[in-house]
């Protein structure tokens, strides 16, 4: 189904000025959302990032708490597939 802009700027229009701002951001959403994703070959050709981890994400990256394997985790979804 084709949408005429001038539909849309009416249904705007119409819509009380709190609502309008709600529909606004809700727009920009939509059009953020709809960008094209990047492909794996796209992102590999990215350059690396070099932002430093905060400490609280090197801590939760170096402990082994929260850590399942693949064979605990099939055991326990009783997945049907082998898991790194």
């Amino acid at each position: 189904m084709v949408v005429r802009k001038e539909d849309l700027h009416h249904l705007v229009d119409q819509l009380p000025e709190q609502a309008q701002n709600t529909a606004f951001d809700f727009l920009q959403y939509l059009v953020a959302r709809s960008d094209r994703q990047l492909t794996w070959d796209e992102i590999d050709q990215l350059e690396p990032d070099d932002e430093p981890l905060s400490e609280d994400a090197l801590r939760q990256l170096n402990s082994d708490s929260g850590y399942v394997s693949g064979e605990e985790a099939k055991r326990e979804f009783r997945l049907p597939i082998d898991l790194p």
